[in-house]
C-alpha cells in the first residue's frame, strides 16, 4: 500500500519515570550499611528523557554527567544511560469516537493514519494497537507491527454516543497483548486523540492516572476541541498527561494567530478571517493537525533513557508514591518535563482508594 508522506516537525520535551521490580533484592554493601536502618534495593526507574531550549529546540548532545536526579530529595546515581534516536516502543492509539468530534472527523481520521505510519516503520522494534472509545472503551486492534492493520480500521470508523475516556486509559493499561521487554524495550506509550472530556465508564480520572504511573505509559494528547469553542474538559487531558510524563497539543487552538485582521472582520460564519468552508480554511485546519501529530511523533523519538536503583526503606509499601526531581545544574534555560514521581510496584487494576473526580 502507497504511504502518504508526513513531514517531521519537532518540538517539546518528555520526562517519565517508571519503577520496576527487581527479580532479586539487593543489600548494601557491609561497610555502607548503617546498623539502625535496614534497607533493599527493590526497583529501578526508567527515565526516558528530552530536552529543549527556551526556543523549543532539542538539546541532544547531553550526557550522564550534566543531569542530576533526586527522589524524595535524596540524590541517585545514574546507572544506565542512552541517547540513541528511535528506540524501541509500543504505542496505543486512543480515539474519541463520541459526538464531540464530529466537526473536524475526516481530518483528524486523516491525521491518525499518518501518526501511525510515521510512528510505526513496520519494523521489529516497534508496535501499537487501536482503543476506540464512545459509549465504552474497545479494543479494535491488538498489538501488532503492522501498521496497515491499525489503519484500515481507522478508516471505518464513525464517531457517535459519549465518551468513556477514563476507561479506555484502562483497558490500554491492561486489556492489550504484552510484547517480550515491556517496559525495559519497548517503552509503553498511548496517544489520546479527543479533547479530554469523560462523560461515560466506571473508571475516575484518578484511578486512570494512577494505573498509568503504576504500569509505566506515558501520556500524549492531541486535542480535537475546535476554535472558539469553551473546552471545560481540557484540564483532564492535562492531567493525564502531566502526571504521565506526556504532554498535549492543540492544533485548532491557535488557526487563526497568523491571520491579519481577523477580529475585525465579521461574517454568518463567526468573526473569522477564514471563512468556514473555504479552501483557505480547510487548509489551515490540516496544517495544524499535520503540527501536532510530528510534534507528538518528536517527542516520543527524541529522547535521552537513564535509569536508577533507588534504596527503600524495607518498610516501604506497594501504594508509597516516590517524588522525582530531575534537572541540569549547568543549564538553567532550559525546559523539562517529567513525571512527577513513581509507585513503587505495578498493579493490574486501579487502586479504590484513587481519587474520584
Amino acid at each position: 500500500m502507497k504511504r502518504p508522506i508526513m513531514a517531521s516537525c519537532m518540538c517539546g520535551l518528555l520526562f517519565a519515570a517508571t519503577a520496576i521490580p527487581q527479580q532479586q533484592q539487593q543489600a548494601q554493601p557491609q561497610e555502607q550499611r548503617d546498623p539502625s536502618i535496614i534497607r533493599v534495593t527493590t526497583t529501578e526507574v526508567i527515565l526516558p528523557v528530552t530536552v529543549t531550549d527556551l526556543k523549543g529546540k532539542y538539546v541532544t548532545n547531553l550526557e550522564a554527567k550534566d543531569f542530576r536526579v533526586l527522589q524524595d530529595g535524596k540524590p541517585q546515581r545514574i546507572t544506565s544511560f542512552n541517547r540513541s534516536e528511535k528506540q524501541p516502543v509500543v504505542i496505543g492509539f486512543l480515539v474519541d469516537q463520541s459526538n464531540a468530534v464530529r466537526i473536524q472527523w475526516k481530518k483528524f481520521q486523516e491525521a491518525i493514519m499518518e501518526l501511525v505510519w510515521a510512528l510505526l516503520p513496520d519494523t521489529p522494534n516497534f508496535a501499537g494497537y487501536l482503543i476506540s472509545y464512545s459509549d465504552t472503551a474497545q479494543l479494535l486492534v491488538d498489538t501488532t507491527q503492522d501498521p496497515d492493520k491499525i489503519v484500515s480500521r481507522i478508516r471505518t470508523m464513525k464517531p457517535s454516543g459519549s465518551a468513556a475516556l477514563y476507561d479506555a486509559v484502562v483497558k490500554a493499561c491492561t486489556e492489550r497483548r504484552v510484547l517480550k521487554g515491556e517496559p525495559y524495550s519497548p517503552r509503553r506509550i498511548v496517544i489520546v486523540i479527543g479533547d479530554g472530556h469523560n462523560t461515560a465508564g466506571k473508571w475516575s480520572l484518578g484511578q486512570a492516572i494512577e494505573l498509568a504511573q503504576r504500569n509505566m505509559v506515558t501520556v500524549f494528547g492531541i486535542s480535537t476541541a475546535n476554535f472558539g469553542f469553551d473546552n471545560p474538559d481540557r484540564d483532564q487531558l492535562e492531567q493525564l498527561a502531566k502526571q504521565t510524563g506526556g504532554r498535549v497539543l492543540y492544533p485548532l487552538e491557535d488557526l487563526y494567530k497568523d491571520v491579519s485582521g481577523y477580529l475585525s472582520h465579521p461574517s454568518d460564519d463567526g468573526n473569522y478571517a477564514l471563512n468556514v468552508g473555504s479552501g483557505a480554511y480547510t487548509a489551515e485546519i490540516a496544517n495544524g493537525i499535520i503540527k501536532a501529530v510530528s510534534a507528538v511523533e518528536g517527542d516520543i523519538q527524541m529522547q535521552y533513557v537513564m535509569a536508577y536503583q533507588p534504596e527503600l526503606p524495607i518498610e516501604a509499601k506497594p501504594q508509597d508514591f516516590h517524588k522525582i526531581k530531575v534537572d541540569i545544574p549547568e543549564l538553567p534555560n532550559v525546559k523539562l518535563n517529567y513525571r512527577p514521581g513513581y509507585y513503587s510496584e505495578p498493579v493490574s487494576t486501579p487502586n479504590d482508594s484513587a481519587q474520584k473526580k
